[in-house]
């Protein structure tokens, strides 16, 4: 809304700074960071009052985990409505109100936020750690999946870019054309996205600080997508409503900082399944819109090695009966050698920034 401003810049000037993405974007992290701070106390007391306290699995699950982690029995859970709310509003504030991307993003948000919020419910109302089957899960997400390929693959402006498959280092696609295999594609990137960020939200303030590095970083590369001339100087592909995402992608890392502000350890509060769901869903619908996606491997390089890790995980015992990993998803395997809690969480962070930073430098090097 706040984009309509620049209208005023012929009667008072200074006014035209409202049309500039960066400007906006810069703005949009602003607010909601100080959204997150004004809210966040007001939306723990909500969901302290409301019983919502974080199941911690049982030690008959695994002992010494339960041990480690005992402390957060009860920490308020479903705090990750304070992110989507506050990346909502600030986007709606700050981003232009016609651009179709800014919307399926939001709309990604909420979609997968509605799904983990159900997800933390059961978990809370069950007093357990299981909430909706995975089965059921991935019947929405991939229903997620087919609205956003609904959305590119009917818009004769942008179908034919949609369908197309870069990689990192190649200043053409590889695959021109992936036809009715689009539609796998971004279901992979979604789902996988969702999941990733899921797995990863494990330790206070892990989730939301390696999110706040990828989010920053696809500003930048949304930035790039939507702007022809440095599309065209960098060989990326051009979309032309991909340069407004740079504000969402703004707002998701202002909102980061704040909702760190009350996760970071110990915890005051957990994002649960509703924030990180949410989350991974709209980094990988914000990766398919700027068609960086194979990207979001190298820029979210820990939500990679984390769900990795479960995989590697479930197939060693699988086929061989011996676990690879302490314990699975990663940060619990250093967390069973012996590391503390906030060794593990600083550490992944430092590794979370450097994978962004690789990410970007690919940029240059096509």
């Amino acid at each position: 809304m706040m984009y309509y401003l620049h209208l005023l810049s012929e009667q008072i000037k200074g006014f035209n700074v409202f049309s500039y993405v960066t400007f906006r974007a810069v703005a949009a992290a602003v607010t909601a960071f100080v959204l997150s701070l004004a809210f966040g106390n007001f939306v723990i007391r909500k969901l302290i009052a409301l019983k919502v306290g974080q199941p911690i699995r049982t030690a008959d699950e695994v002992h010494r985990l339960a041990e480690l982690h005992s402390a957060k029995q009860g920490v308020p859970t479903m705090g990750g409505v304070l992110i989507i709310g506050t990346v909502f509003l600030s986007s709606v504030l700050w981003a232009r109100p016609d651009n179709r991307f800014v919307w399926l993003a939001l709309f990604s948000m909420i979609y997968l936020g509605v799904l983990g919020f159900v997800d933390d419910y059961l978990k809370v109302s069950k007093k357990h750690s299981g909430g909706i089957s995975g089965r059921l899960k991935l019947i929405f997400q991939l229903g997620l999946a087919g609205i956003v390929a609904a959305v590119f693959l009917t818009n004769p402006l942008i179908e034919v870019q949609a369908r197309s498959l870069y990689l990192p280092f190649f200043k053409i696609p590889v695959v021109p054309n992936m036809g009715w295999l689009t539609l796998i594609f971004f279901a992979f990137v979604i789902v996988g996205s969702s999941n990733a960020v899921n797995l990863t939200d494990g330790l206070d303030g892990l989730a939301i600080g390696c999110t706040i590095t990828v989010a920053f970083a696809y500003a930048l590369l949304s930035y790039a997508a939507g702007n022809f001339r440095i599309a065209e100087y960098l060989q990326v592909p051009f979309y032309p409503y991909t340069g407004e995402l740079t504000v969402v992608c703004a707002a998701l890392t202002g909102a980061g900082l704040g909702f760190l502000w009350f996760n970071c350890h110990p915890a005051k509060v957990i994002m649960g399944d509703t924030g990180a769901l949410a989350i991974g869903g709209v980094i990988g619908v914000i990766a398919i819109c700027c068609k960086q996606e194979l990207l979001l491997a190298v820029v979210g390089g820990v939500f990679v090695l984390e769900a990795a890790s479960v995989i590697l995980q479930v197939l060693s015992f699988r086929l061989t009966g011996k676990r690879i990993f302490a314990m699975s998803p990663l940060h619990h395997h250093f967390e069973l050698r012996g590391w503390k809690e906030n060794t593990v969480i600083v550490r992944f962070w430092i590794l979370s920034a450097i994978f962004a930073l690789l990410g970007l430098a690919t940029l240059k090097l096509r």
